[in-house]
This record gives C-alpha cells, structure tokens and sequence, in this order.
C-alpha cells in the first residue's frame, strides 16, 4: 500500500513539474527555459527537479510528448464519432473544453510544439513520429480518402484545423470564459461551412506586392533568418546558424541588427507589412468583397508556397521579451480585424455568408499563418492548386468537395 502511495505520489510531482516546464516553454521556448525556474514554480530546489529529469532536454521532450500524447487522447475520442462533421465538432469541443478549464485555473496549459524541430537527436526524431500519427489522426476525422486528391484535401484540413486549435491560445482571452461556447460554436459554423455565400466561385485575383521591384540585401537578410526561424524556433535558429545559413560572418549579423531579439522583431514587421500589403492592394482592385477577400488570401498563400516567402510563423513569438510579444500580438489583431471588416462588407452585400467576423479573421490569421509547414505538400501539385485546396477549407469549409470535383 505504501508502495502505492509513493508511485502517486511520484506521478503527481512529476505531473507538477512537466506543467510547469510547459509554462516556462510557452513563455521563453525550450531552449530558454532553466531548471530554476521551474523548481520556482512548483516550490521545489533544481536538485529535486533533476532527480525527476537528468537533464533540460528531458524535461523540454517530455512537455513535448506529453502535449502530443493529449492530442492523440483527444483524436481518438474524436474518431469515436460517426460522420467527419461530428468527428471535428467533437475535437473542438475537446479542444474549448479543456481551454476553459486552463482559464479557470483548474487546469495548465499544455506546452506548445513551436521548438519540437530544434530539439537534439534522438529525441526530435521519436517527436516528430509522435508529431506525424497527430496529423495523421487528424486527417483520419475527414473519413475516406479514395484518391490522390481526396488525400492532398484532408491533409489540408488536417493542418488547418490543427493550427486553428493552437492560435486559440493567442486571441481566446479576449472573451469572457462564459462566452466559450458561443465562440466554440462560431468557429465550428466556420469550419463546415465556410464563408463564400452560396453561389460563390474561386477565381482570386493574385496581387503583386513587388510592382517589380527587386529585393533589397536587407530584404533577402531577413527573408532568409524568416525561413531558418519557422524551421528551428526563436531560441533554435542560433545567431551563428543563421550567420551560417547566410554565407556571413557574425559581425555582418550585427551590421544589419543590433540584436537577435531585433532580428525576430524586423521578420515580423516585414512579415505584417506584407499582409498588410496584400489586403489594401485587394481593397484597390475593387469588386465584390468576397472577390478582394480571396484575392489576398490567395496571394498570401502564394508566398508562402513559393521563393518569394515565407511569412514569419506566431511560434516564434515564444522566446521573445514579454513587452516585444505584445506588441506583435497586437499587430496581428489589427490585422485580423482588417480581415473582418472585409468579411462583414461581404455580408452586408450578400457575396460572404454570415458569420461571426472576429471569430472567422483569426481564423484566416491562423490558415495563412502556418502554411509555410505546408510547402512540401505544395510542392506535389501546381501551385495554383494547392493554394486552392488549403483555401477552401476555410472559404467553402472542411467538408465541400467542390475543389477537387470541379
């Protein structure tokens, strides 16, 4: 019995002790957080934490695995259900539920997977396995998959569905906990129906944010920093890996930038000022307001399967000073809330469906955003179709074929 006791009692430490590690993760990545303070946080000294984890990156892997393990929980509750509908209904409400009970302090929050590529072997390669079966899993909710293209659509849902559970971190805090389902239920409406007004078509106009102006040294800096950083993470890309990656010395580096927390500052600038870009050239082209909607929604997902990207991912917000954070935090909400000005002109002229705005434009913030994971699979097809595919399961929802029977 006592035996039994002790193992409790054993599980629950470590339990305290792998939420607080994801704490620490979510706040300065992986790479920056310190045994110090998590034993502050749990009221422990760094030897007993050690005697728990040997070292960081057992502690760092194993708030990895575990947010992993959470997700394959939740998908397979979710697979449980009988139509894909039901399935990825039942997953957001998994996923809402346990966001409520972290906003009423009965539960921690699981440690995001931002870092997960920069971490060593052997560990990132038994992650990144864990990391495929959650996709997989996921685009399992979106039922049978008979041909190529049926595949190609489901894992574009697959991806924009899990981003959209992860960017609920970022902008849910805006409401009220009781407003939970609501929200919940907003979303949803979002993911099976999407936002074209019945009678929509896709015919995006793409924008070209250049007007033939070729890139600067300065510009092809910090396109080059935006790539290692999506890759690897804010403390993962190394101001030596990227010096590397560039072909330049150190002291270049620190020519253009005085330092790396103004290197991850001037990607997001450039990064929002193309978006930016992209929504005003689409106001001046005129036409309805779905038509300006999908044009720069297309010409952003464009970029990021093509040279010309990618945009600097939210993750690498984890790491940055808390000040800096906010601030991009709130750029991205002036952003989105451009998006859903747009969307309720569309309403107001019957070219958009009715939605609730604020709730659709995060989630376009979060299907543009992560696309850059996505390059690959684009890489499979023209490009003009994989940015037809990943847009259609926001613009006509995750479950309308009409992309690939058309």
């Amino acid at each position: 019995m006592s035996e039994a006791v002790g193992t409790k009692r054993f599980q629950a430490k470590r339990d305290a002790i792998l939420a607080a590690a994801a704490e620490a993760i979510n706040e300065q990545s992986a790479k920056g957080m310190t045994f110090a303070d998590v034993a502050r946080r749990v009221g422990l000294n760094t030897t007993s934490v050690t005697y728990y984890f040997k070292r960081k990156e057992d502690l760092a892997a194993a708030a990895f695995d575990r947010t992993i393990q959470t997700l394959l929980a939740s998908l397979d509750d979710a697979l449980e259900q009988a139509t894909p509908q039901d399935r990825v209904a039942r997953f957001l409400s998994i996923t809402m539920a346990r966001q409520l009970r972290v906003a009423a302090g009965e539960e921690k929050p699981v440690a995001v997977l931002s870092d997960l590529r920069a971490m060593d072997e052997p560990m990132k390669g038994a992650l990144l396995a864990g990391w495929r079966e959650v996709f997989r899993r996921t685009r399992n909710l979106f039922g049978p998959m008979p041909t190529r293209a049926h595949t190609d659509l489901n894992g574009a849902r697959a991806h924009v569905l899990l981003e959209n559970t992860f960017w609920l971190t970022a902008w849910i805090d805006r409401y009220e906990p009781d407003q939970y389902p609501r929200v919940e239920a907003r979303l949803m409406d979002v993911f099976a129906r999407g936002l074209a007004a019945p009678g929509a078509n896709w015919s995006p106009e793409l924008l070209d944010l250049t007007h033939g102006a070729p890139r600067t040294s300065r510009e092809n800096f910090l396109l080059a920093a935006t790539r290692l950083i999506n890759e690897l993470g804010y403390r993962g890309a190394s101001v030596q890996r990227i010096a590397s990656e560039l072909n330049v010395t150190k002291g270049s580096f620190y020519h253009h930038l005085d330092a790396k927390d103004d290197l991850v500052t001037q990607c997001y600038v450039r990064s929002f000022a193309t978006i930016t870009e992209a929504q005003r050239e689409a106001d001046a082209i005129g036409g309805s307001h779905w038509h300006r909607l999908s044009s720069a929604i297309a010409t952003l997902l464009d970029i990021q399967f093509s040279e010309a990207g990618p945009l600097l991912r939210t993750t690498a917000l984890s790491g940055l000073p808390v000040g800096v954070r906010q601030v991009m935090i709130d750029r991205s909400n002036r952003i989105a809330r451009r998006f859903a000005g747009t969307i309720s002109d569309g309403i107001t002229e019957g070219s958009c469906r009715a939605v609730d705005p604020l709730v659709a434009s995060q989630a376009l913030m979060a299907l543009q955003n992560a696309a850059f994971d996505m390059r690959k699979w684009a890489g499979t097809m023209g490009r003009e179709r994989a940015v037809a595919l990943y847009a259609s399961t926001l613009m006509f929802g995750m479950f309308d074929d009409r992309v690939i029977e058309g």
